[in-house]
């Protein structure tokens, strides 16, 4: 039996292949861009990379997949060996800042972006090169009680204001929204070349779509 059992009987085989040979990489490996890349490769997604620079940290247990005996290791390399354990899927982990100056060799082979960073110079990064390369970029992002979920055609850079604001509310329920609907707006625009963008509050859990 298939470890993709459930998904499979969910979705067509068709789009199950195309899930599985579909190249995604994920920018950011921190709540969001962490718990992403491990749902994407528990539906089935078979060519994943994973970008981020930074290591784990205690505060970072609740709202990340990582293990208290994890702190102090790379992100990306901890998230790649516990999925290959798991699943035996052998996800591309780099444990690297991207930057301007290597944005080009990072991204390259890319299908699709997803950016999930924290901070506002690596999103504009990652929206610039998706723009300059003609390749389909999605921005995931949370402050405080609001989420959204945005396509690079439509996305604005927010302010660099809280860039170095570590210790700031987040609620675990609020993370884990944004990547199931996040999750699903990728596979229904590989199904369908659908972009669809949307925004969410957790206060009373209003999705809405963008209408731009």
């Amino acid at each position: 039996m298939s470890i993709f059992f459930h998904e499979q009987l969910y979705r067509t085989p068709e789009l199950m292949s195309k899930l599985e040979n579909f190249p995604v990489t994920i920018c950011g490996a921190g709540a969001l861009g962490a718990n992403l890349t491990e749902n994407l490769a528990r539906t089935g997604f078979g060519k994943l990379k994973v970008i981020d620079r930074d290591r784990i940290e205690e505060r970072n247990l609740s709202t990340q997949p990582y293990y208290k005996s994890d702190v102090g290791a790379y992100k990306a390399k901890i998230l790649t060996n516990s999925l290959y354990r798991a699943l035996n899927v052998a996800i591309d982990g780099q444990a690297k800042e991207l930057t301007s100056d290597n944005v080009d060799q990072l991204l390259k082979n890319s299908t699709l972006v997803v950016d999930t960073f924290d901070n506002s110079v690596a999103r504009k990064t990652v929206k610039d090169y998706c723009e300059n390369a003609q390749i389909p970029g999605l921005h995931v992002g949370l402050a405080s009680d609001y989420a959204e979920i945005i396509w690079n055609d439509n996305y604005r850079v927010p302010s660099p204001v809280n860039d170095d604001v570590c210790d700031y509310p987040l609620a675990r329920n609020l993370v884990m929204l944004a990547v199931a609907i996040a999750s699903e707006v990728i596979i229904n625009f590989i199904a369908t070349g659908e972009k669809n963008s949307y925004t969410f509050t957790l206060g009373d859990f209003a999705v809405k779509p963008v209408n731009l």
